[in-house]
């Protein structure tokens, strides 16, 4: 007997579940369908740093921040650098999306309970020109409690309707079709996997127990992107614009994130668009203590880390730490090698380094002030950092430049670095450290950078020379391509109904967070501005699940 419900939920994590709360709350009946185990709602979410790009907000404002919605979608453009005819529903989603972060969002978030850490942060700041990519103001909005305090008000109102009968939800449910008839979605038909008993984000067993099929009248594809599957992202690789793939890359998302409703809906009859543009960090690092196959963990650095290329040649502005992503991705791949350094100071690492993700950052994660203050304001970088510098096979810690080049030729395996060159690169930087005004990009960065109060105060050591032994231990660091967000995906309209190979919606079909490209198919054109991951799964969930709940 086929199971029937209003509406098909595939995918447990952020989007899906704020599908599914906003369904229900319309009174319909849901299925979630989610491959994983129980312990897996939340998806990437949960594991992420929690932070929300947010525009003219209360927090803001206390930082002294002028932001507006025209500077907000004035950056968004620049960085979005739409130029293709299928873009126009996602720059009509990245528009939309920009009103709601400068409108309803924050009220709308901060009713559900959640609360954000005060100190606004300034990721991915471009360094180019006004016209260019790049956030302008600080807007990345530190969710108190991070990822998991993201997912949270989703998960609790998602879970009152479970015990109120309107929302099942049916884990270990693999999809492997979308049930059609007349050329409107019914229904999700697969397999059931065994049970499984392995931690959060462990790699799962994929035993085939026996087969399902659902019934409804929308189905609703909220199944993330493709990072944990890195042949696909290879086979997606804009060599053209980026260079040649990685040959070796880490992996920020769990392996679970393969992308396979991404083919199954496109058998369906759903346009992929812009499946070219995607988001992988150049800061990746091996986790010593891992929990997926080949996990990495992201260095959130602040502006004074000197980037060097695998040959040792300092990366030129605006390839800077925290300004521009992709630029440089493609300076490193341009090298013919896959990994990159920063050198730095201990000085350096205590103030400026974080570390992506909720289970990087237990005290913020833990929602304790005390926690916090002791973390950040002891001795010595934060516990994860040092933890991270003390096992972590990246990590080399020196007391002379000599030994430091020894022991970043020693972890790659060659003699890349000459010791002289790299030691006259640190020297000439050196040397603009006497003023407050300087000649290299990157010391002027840093002079802007300390004039906003948060980042003095949080996230910018104060200017030194990196030879000087007071400033010591040396500290290099060898720097991954670490996979993560998909930036294209199925073709959606605003409403979040999913579009034909026509651009006309597939009656009862919808998509929502990443498998979407975050909303529309991608809006964010070719480069993300940070904290709008998190924030396109809440907005395209929401379109999505209130549009979906007028025709069931």
């Amino acid at each position: 007997m086929v199971e029937k419900a209003d509406s098909i939920v595939v995918g447990a994590g952020l989007a899906g579940l704020v599908a599914a709360a906003e369904l229900a709350d319309a009174g319909k009946s849901v299925l979630i369908v989610e491959q994983e185990g129980e312990n897996s709602v939340g998806g990437q979410a949960f594991w992420s740093l929690g932070g929300l790009f947010m525009i003219d907000t209360p927090e803001q404002r206390r930082m002294r921040i002028k932001d507006s919605p025209e500077l907000a979608m004035a950056d968004w453009l620049g960085s979005a650098g739409f130029d293709r005819p299928e873009d126009y529903w996602p720059r009509k989603v990245a528009e939309a999306f920009i009103e709601f972060s400068a409108g309803e969002m924050r009220p709308w978030l901060y009713e559900q309970g959640m609360r954000w850490f005060p100190v606004v942060g300034w990721a991915e700041r471009g360094g180019s020109l006004a016209s260019g990519h790049g956030n302008s103001v600080p807007r990345f909005h530190l969710t108190w409690g991070t990822g998991p305090g993201t997912v949270a008000p989703f998960e609790r109102r998602v879970r009152e309707h479970m015990d109120a009968g309107r929302i099942t939800l049916k884990c270990r449910h693999q999809v492997s079709r979308v049930v059609m008839t007349d050329g409107a979605a019914t229904g999700v038909a697969g397999e059931t996997l065994a049970p499984s008993t392995v931690e959060r984000g462990e790699q799962s067993s994929r035993e085939i127990t026996g087969a399902f099929e659902f019934s409804a009248g929308a189905v609703l594809v909220t199944a993330g992107g493709i990072g944990g599957n890195h042949e696909r992202v290879r086979a997606n690789w804009p060599v053209e614009r980026l260079g040649a793939a990685p040959a070796n890359m880490i992996s920020g998302v769990p392996h679970h994130v393969d992308g396979r409703m991404l083919e199954i809906t496109n058998e369906a009859g759903a346009a992929i668009i812009n499946n070219d543009r995607m988001w992988h960090y150049t800061e990746g690092i091996k986790n010593w203590n891992p929990i997926w196959p080949m996990h990495g963990i992201r260095i959130i650095p602040g502006p004074s880390s000197l980037w060097f290329d695998a040959n040792g040649r300092r990366l030129p502005a605006p390839c800077l730490p925290g300004f521009d992503t992709l630029s440089t991705l493609r300076e490193i791949l341009a090298t013919g090698h896959d990994y990159s350094w920063f050198v730095l100071t201990q000085k350096i690492i205590e103030k400026e380094f974080a570390l992506s993700g909720s289970e990087q950052n237990p005290d913020m994660t833990s929602q304790q002030w005390r926690e916090v203050l002791k973390s950040r304001l002891s001795k010595g970088a934060p516990p994860p950092v040092e933890a991270f510098k003390e096992h972590g096979e990246d990590f080399i810690v020196a007391d002379d430049i000599g030994e430091l080049v020894a022991g970043m030729n020693r972890l790659a395996g060659n003699e890349q670095i000459d010791r002289a060159a790299l030691e006259a690169e640190i020297v000439a930087r050196d040397l603009q450290i006497d003023n407050a005004y300087s000649k290299d990009a990157q010391v002027t960065a840093i002079h802007g950078a300390r004039r906003y109060i948060g980042d003095k105060l949080f996230r910018t050591a104060s200017p030194h020379k990196i030879l000087d032994p007071a400033n010591g231990p040396l500290i290099a660091v060898r720097l991954h391509i670490l996979t993560r967000k998909t930036l294209g995906g199925l073709h959606t309209n605003l409403d979040g109904q999913v579009l034909d190979a026509t651009g006309e919606p597939i009656t009862g079909l919808y998509a929502a967070g990443e498998v979407a490209g975050f909303g529309g198919g991608g809006y964010h054109g070719y480069n993300a501005l940070e904290g709008t991951f998190l924030g396109g799964c809440i907005f395209s969930g929401r379109c999505a699940g209130r549009h979906a709940a007028t025709i069931v």
